[in-house]
């Protein structure tokens, strides 16, 4: 094996590591997604709560969500001791939410968190525990063997102006975004163009699907990130390709492939189903 072989390997596997932390922090704590209608809602480990904790990780009643006119407030049981970004909380006050600058508020007890995030029309309460069952039981990522043939060179043809793309997720909502330039690649035997998202300053993203989805890769495609280019061409790199979040949780709100973007290949090349 010849030193830039070993160097790549190392190199790939140590990303590889590097990106667990983020799924085990961000992903795998993730316990419960619920869906605000208007009104208030019972928060706590009571089976009859409109929004239920895990049993052992919180009291029956931790406190009242109120929905109304767009926002969220929060008001805490007696004595539960709520935590709002560190700090105690008192009385009611109103939650950011993801949509919103800096970020949301982050409303924590024990090993329990939860903030609200916007997703089109919908306003959803997502909780994460630190001591969730399936982060202690999460064996790590599963990914097919290197395979250099799978890392190929593909030209950035920009658009201009930006590609106007319209992305449904998995509850069914689309959110308009913009492709900054489509990629052109050979792989397969076979010749290749992707609508790209990200950016032609940063880095391009490619979200994709192919005849390896739903069997020995996850259902709603995998996504590749590049460097931005350099004279006009990108390196991509299928070794990279990995899982979006709903791959691990239900809890997630994925998009969905585009259907420009679905290969008659199987890209047997970067992370597996878990």
């Amino acid at each position: 094996m010849n030193s830039n072989h070993s160097s790549y390997r190392a190199e790939l596997e140590a990303w590889r590591q590097e990106i667990e932390v983020p799924l085990r922090r961000d992903w795998l704590s993730l316990v419960g997604r619920y869906e605000l209608q208007p009104g208030q809602h019972r928060l706590g480990s009571d089976p009859t709560a409109t929004i239920s904790l895990p049993a052992g990780s919180a009291p029956d009643e931790v406190g009242l969500l109120t929905f109304q006119d767009g926002r969220v407030w929060l008001r805490a049981t007696d004595g539960v001791g709520l935590l709002v970004n560190g700090e105690p909380l008192v009385g009611e006050r109103p939650l950011q939410s993801d949509a919103e600058t800096p970020g949301p508020d982050l409303v924590t007890l024990g090993s329990l968190s939860f903030f609200i995030i916007k997703r089109g029309e919908r306003t959803i309460v997502r909780i994460r525990d630190a001591a969730s069952p399936l982060l202690s039981s999460f064996g790590g990522r599963r990914w097919f063997p290197v395979d250099e043939t799978y890392r190929v060179p593909a030209q950035v043809i920009p658009y201009d102006p930006p590609k106007a793309l319209a992305i449904t997720n998995i509850l069914g909502d689309t959110s308009g975004q913009y492709s900054p330039a489509r990629v052109r690649f050979h792989l397969g035997g076979q010749e290749h163009q992707l609508d790209a998202t990200g950016s032609l300053s940063e880095g391009l993203v490619v979200h994709f699907r192919d005849a390896t989805s739903g069997s020995l890769t996850a259902g709603g495609g995998r996504v590749l990130s590049s460097a931005a280019p350099r004279d006009g061409t990108v390196i991509l790199d299928f070794n990279r390709a990995t899982n979006l979040p709903c791959a691990f949780t239900e809890f997630a709100t994925c998009p969905l492939p585009l259907p420009q973007n679905r290969f008659s290949i199987a890209v047997q090349a970067g992370e597996m189903l878990p």
